[in-house]
């Protein structure tokens, strides 16, 4: 077995089903082995899935196990020579797996590798690269040298912004969101570490790939990844697991440096920590007032794809009352879209531009997104099989 490929959901099952009709675009003549690991879901996800892909291995955890164990679980039950573990709010370029694999093949020396990934609004995401998250490197982010100096080798090695986002490059940390590994690799130094529930454990595994003696690199080919789970990020729990996993790594990795470089750093995290939980308080208080959110702002929809789809989603739009427009793409006419994307970024209001992705291959739609980010732009798909609207923010059916 060439490849295999790892999903762990949770309450996610239609990001989960187009992630897996990008991958089945992806895998055509690859040996590979898809599985998914439900972390107890209530959403119905391992019926629905089950009855849709039959080729899957679909596991159902009896709770949630987090991110690192559910990944263990599948690891330890997989054959692939390479492991792909894929976060379900992505969906992959039909090129991007093939590439990853050749490189693979012919770079014995690389234990983790990553892509180039896209934001739902066509910008790049930072987190694509990144560098080992040292005493300094992580003092240099939190007190913002890191964004002020993006270019400087020294302040911006957090995200190694200053390297060249178009060509393969050396890095120190592959991003969970999509982390191909070496089986071999992951048999020397080990699993992900299951002391993190969720986040941090591919920093873990990263810096763990690179004291084996192996190197993570960067390739760029596109996925996307919607980051779905940013909307969880005004809740406690999310505040107290993403700095929790921190100051595990760092404990971890660190603890052994003198109390003059570590108390100022668990400070630091803790005092972070306590400015998130602030920062949301107001939010979470309009909320369970029953008030709405300031930052809710007018949306407008434009579906791009067949006739037959953009009728569809026209239909939908007037159901639920939505603000749409269609452009029915039949013809193939590619500056016609770029022209009402153009006209859509003049407004002032965020637009949800919806493709065809029965018409559009997956790296084509992400080409034409990142010809001009922006970030009141946003990409939304429909399959014509599920006769669903996808978005970051929102499933239509």
């Amino acid at each position: 077995m060439k490849l295999t490929v790892i999903i762990v959901n949770y309450n996610v099952k239609y990001y989960v089903e187009q992630c897996l009709d990008s991958l089945a675009k992806a895998l055509g003549g690859i040996e590979s082995e898809i599985f998914v690991v439900d972390n107890h879901s209530r959403d119905g996800s391992v019926a629905y899935l089950r009855e849709r892909y039959t080729h899957v291995h679909i596991i159902d955890c009896n709770h949630n196990l987090g991110f690192a164990r559910a990944n263990n679980i599948a690891i330890n039950q997989s054959s692939g020579e390479y492991v792909l573990l894929l976060n379900p709010d992505t969906f992959v370029a039909e090129d991007t797996i093939r590439a990853a694999i050749d490189f693979m093949d012919s770079h014995p020396k690389v234990g983790g590798m990553g892509v180039k990934m896209y934001n739902p609004d066509g910008t790049l995401a930072m987190e694509s690269r990144r560098g080992l998250p040292t005493p300094m490197t992580s003092f240099y982010k939190m007190c913002g040298l890191c964004a002020r100096y993006p270019k400087s080798r020294r302040f911006g090695r957090y995200y190694m912004s200053y390297l060249g986002w178009d060509s393969p490059e050396r890095i120190e940390i592959v991003s969970g969101a999509f982390c191909f590994l070496r089986r071999s690799a992951i048999e020397k130094i080990g699993c992900l570490d299951e002391d993190f529930f969720m986040y941090g454990e591919d920093i873990d595994l990263s810096f763990r790939l690179l004291k084996g003696g192996y190197e993570n690199w960067y390739l760029p080919h596109p996925i996307l990844h919607y980051k779905g789970e940013s909307t969880h990020k005004t809740s406690f729990r999310y505040v107290h697991v993403f700095y929790q996993a921190m100051l595990i790594f760092f404990r971890k990795h660190y603890g052994h440096l003198g109390a003059w470089i570590t108390l100022p750093i668990k400070a630091a995290i803790y005092v972070k920590a306590m400015m998130a939980l602030l920062h949301m308080i107001p939010h979470n208080i309009r909320k369970s007032l029953g008030f709405p959110d300031k930052d809710n702002i007018a949306t407008h929809y434009i579906y791009i794809g067949s006739r037959s789809m953009t009728e569809h989603c026209m239909n939908i739009s007037r159901r639920v009352g939505l603000s749409a427009e269609c452009h029915c793409a039949d013809g193939g006419d590619m500056e016609s879209v770029r022209k009402t994307i153009d006209t859509a970024a003049s407004r002032s209001i965020l637009t949800y531009v919806v493709y065809d992705t029965d018409m559009f291959g997956y790296g084509q739609i992400l080409e034409m997104m990142a010809v001009a980010p922006n970030p009141k732009i946003v990409l939304g798909t429909y399959n014509c099989k599920t006769k669903i609207i996808i978005t970051p923010d929102d499933i239509i059916k």
